[in-house]
């Protein structure tokens, strides 16, 4: 853990980002997109892997990564048409993929296990939509683990938006300057964090970019590292 700057002050709540924080959003996401472009090829579809790859890259780029009808326009695209062997073999490979990928980085569950016996409020704020968000949460059964889950449909607006935490935040029922929030995105999570007068910590663990201005008050390397924070904070 490095600790870049701290204010002192109790942590009562503890705020994650979904994707990249809590779970390896980016990797599960290339292995279904990866077993999805397998099952159409032997379902019968005339691209190469690296051709997929491209146009699906495109398609997400345009619609987001969110995107829930890729495939259909991939195929549509593509064919001219909508092929349903084509698509559901892709749909049902990519949805066995995901299923087996989707789990909580090393020593989530511990720490939120942690956090809860020392009666410190748990929420979520992200930017997917609630659908996605609930079903990825139930999936690694985390769905009772949160005293609030905030997702880009509960406020309409994404981070760094003060409104998505301002939203959690009453919802908790905690002043921003007892709440930390743990993301993976700097510009989004830790700004808009602090925007609002909370404490932020770096989920480095998690970073897919690799290159950003880190701007907060601790970096994490293993998410682990809360736990001493907020003990420090509240001794």
């Amino acid at each position: 853990m490095i600790e870049l700057h701290k204010e002192v002050s109790m942590i009562k709540a503890v705020i994650f980002d979904l994707d990249n924080t809590l779970v390896d959003f980016m990797a599960m996401k290339q292995q279904a997109i990866d077993a999805a472009i397998n099952a159409m090829i032997d379902a019968g579809l005339n691209l190469t892997t690296d051709q997929l790859q491209g146009h699906i890259k495109t398609i997400y780029d345009a619609q987001g990564i969110e995107y829930q009808r890729v495939f259909d326009e991939l195929l549509t695209q593509q064919l001219g048409y909508l092929d349903y062997r084509i698509l559901s073999a892709g749909i049902i490979a990519y949805r066995r993929a995901r299923e087996a990928a989707l789990k909580p980085y090393p020593h989530v569950t511990a720490t939120l296990m942690s956090l809860v016996k020392s009666n410190i409020k748990l929420g979520v704020v992200s930017d997917a939509p609630a659908r996605e968000a609930w079903l990825r949460l139930c999936h690694i059964n985390y769905h009772h683990t949160f005293d609030a889950v905030v997702t880009y449909d509960d406020t309409g607006e994404r981070k760094p938006s003060p409104v998505p935490f301002l939203t959690a935040l009453k919802k908790l029922d905690i002043a921003p300057e007892h709440a930390i929030m743990v993301g993976d995105w700097v510009e989004r999570d830790m700004v808009g964090a602090k925007n609002v007068g909370m404490h932020t910590a770096f989920a480095q663990y998690g970073d897919s970019f690799g290159n950003q201005d880190i701007k907060a008050d601790y970096i994490l390397q293993d998410i682990s590292q809360l736990l001493s924070i907020v003990a420090e904070h509240n001794t």
